[in-house]
């Protein structure tokens, strides 16, 4: 910015200030003109990000509502084969009471009989009575003060013993110079932690010790036999320690385990299969999950959702449908060429009511046409109605289970998906692994395969190759326009999305370069505006000096003939 402060027209009386403002307004349209096309191109790079924005999501709420995708602790987004969705097939059980059931794809329609035996438990252990010491009771090994002490009431000060989980030994050392409290012991173990093969892993038993009831608790955090609590190698306070716990174990003093008990493992039939045993309470077979809370029996009944399934699929067509009528509109839509976007000076002599209808008009066609989004919508059209290789079900063309394109009428670009409800249902009825292969089936291009005689890659199922041509497209839109403030956005949708941009375009999108260029000429523009401003100034000052001097003769020949 340049601010000069001048002073003019003292000598001719002329509003010199005025005259050059005039003349610079005529030299400023050629900065407002090239300003004017760099915003239109500011707004087709915005425009672009929108529309990216919108394919991103609708990728991302579709996979979610498909089940497609699942989040793990950390946040991060993990694909999920359609052979796994849970709403595909509908599982119940005759008696919550035994146990909860859910299904996936897999599992196949039918009546399932089962005889749950017994629980997976984990190893628990608690005191059997009251360990702490009192005036009349000199058998206890708490104090009132809450620490340890030994059979002659001396307080114990270094415990030393060695516990496992079944899985890893973890030593257990306290000492304290004023005495060991139980306290003490509870923190030592449910903080203990070791290094296992590069990994740091922790105790997975947890202990407490109520000091209101005088008993103390120990827990294994797994289920199943193989859930263990050891106590061995121990000092003579140690054993001592852990004798005078009185808590239930199942033996003790064999070989080199001085104190041990397990959990057990869950075992049920499962129709003709007979003890089948699980670590937990949650066993998957075939497909089916059961969530055991009891024993007993009872009976679970899966069946093709066919509603469920319907209601997937329509939603996914209407959110299909949404992004068609947006590309559509953007396509289509009208483009006013006398509306320019506006200078500043316009915009101070305008209400801010019509400013914004006037940029609506300006910005309004500015992708009519693009190629860009012409091809996206058209690969994804063709797509829809190919053959894809590799799908072996029943149904081998979307027309087949009753979804195809909506009527031409006039006035619409078209595009947009229709559903035959009950050609749908029926399908879904007749074969739903097949419907879901047709339209879930993962994409394997290294693998080909022929159709009508030609070889060509397996490219997935309808709705996996709506997603792929999006992502391509996505990729397209951010060579062209960028990535806007939604990156992270984008690598959600695909971890490597952004990959080519980085590498091959230096994150900078050719829009970027177009822009970066137009502001580049206003700075040169801009710089020859200030110096035809000066040469203007130069010229009036000279003026203004010659005017000057006249005047100044012309007071002194005025002297001379009056003198």
């Amino acid at each position: 910015m340049y601010n000069t402060m001048r002073i003019t027209g003292l000598a001719s009386g002329i509003d010199t200030e005025e005259m050059i403002n005039s003349l610079m307004k005529a030299e400023r349209v050629k900065v407002d003109r090239v300003e004017q096309d760099r915003q239109v191109i500011i707004w087709r790079q915005e425009m672009y990000n929108d529309l990216n924005k919108d394919f991103a999501n609708f990728i991302l709420n579709t996979r979610k509502m498909f089940g497609l995708t699942s989040v793990s602790y950390t946040g991060e987004l993990r694909p999920n084969s359609y052979k796994n969705l849970n709403w595909v097939k509908k599982a119940t059980s005759s008696n919550e009471n035994i146990a909860t059931v859910s299904t996936t794809a897999k599992a196949m329609d039918g009546n399932y009989k089962v005889h749950v035996a017994n629980l997976a438990e984990g190893a628990s252990l608690a005191s059997e009575v009251d360990i702490r010491r009192t005036e009349n009771d000199k058998v206890g090994i708490v104090n009132e003060k809450g620490q340890i002490v030994g059979g002659d009431g001396n307080i114990i000060k270094d415990i030393n013993f060695t516990i496992s989980d079944g899985k890893n030994e973890f030593e257990i050392k306290v000492s304290k110079e004023e005495a060991i409290t139980m306290d003490d012991i509870v923190k030592e173990i449910n903080s203990a932690k070791k290094v296992v093969n590069d990994k740091e892993v922790s105790l997975g038993i947890k202990a407490s010790y109520d000091a209101n009831i005088g008993r103390f608790f120990l827990q294994t955090m797994d289920t199943g036999a193989n859930a263990k609590i050891e106590i061995s190698n121990m000092d003579e306070d140690a054993e001592n320690f852990i004798s005078g716990l009185n808590l239930n174990w199942n033996n003790d003093k064999e070989g080199n385990i001085v104190y041990s008990k397990s959990g057990q493992d869950a075992l049920i039939h499962f129709n003709d299969a007979k003890n089948i045993k699980s670590s937990t309470n949650r066993i998957t077979i075939n497909g089916i999950t059961m969530d055991l809370t009891g024993t007993g029996d009872f009976t679970v009944n899966v069946s093709t959702d066919v509603d469920g399934i319907y209601e997937k699929v329509e939603e996914f067509v209407e959110e299909y449908n949404k992004l068609v009528e947006k590309t559509n509109q953007l396509l289509g839509e009208k483009q006013y060429r006398d509306y320019r976007p506006l200078t500043s000076e316009q915009k101070k002599a305008m209400e801010k009511e019509d400013i914004e209808l006037w940029e609506e008009k300006a910005k309004s066609g500015l992708l009519r046409s693009d190629d860009l989004i012409s091809n996206t919508m058209l690969n994804i059209r063709r797509s829809i109605y190919e053959k894809s290789a590799g799908i072996e079900g029943s149904y081998q063309l979307i027309t087949e289970i009753g979804i195809s394109t909506e009527k031409y009428a006039r006035g619409t670009a078209g595009g947009k998906l229709v559903i035959d409800e009950q050609k749908l249902k029926d399908a879904i009825a007749k074969d739903s692994e097949g419907v879901m292969e047709l339209l879930f089936k993962e994409s394997n291009p290294d693998v080909k395969d022929t159709i009508d005689g030609k070889e060509v890659t397996q490219t997935g199922g309808i709705v996996t190759r709506t997603y792929e041509n999006l992502m391509a497209s996505m990729e397209d839109i951010i060579k062209k326009s960028g990535t806007g403030d939604s990156a992270d956005l984008y690598r959600d949708v695909k971890p490597n999305i952004l990959l080519e941009f980085v590498s091959e375009y230096s994150s900078i999108s050719l829009l970027d370069k177009d822009v970066l260029q137009y502001s580049r000429r206003i700075d040169d523009l801009n710089e020859m505006l200030f110096r035809k401003e000066n040469h203007y100034y130069a010229k009036f000052a000279a003026m203004e000096k010659a005017i000057s001097r006249m005047n100044s003769q012309s007071m002194w020949m005025m002297q001379q003939f009056t003198s």
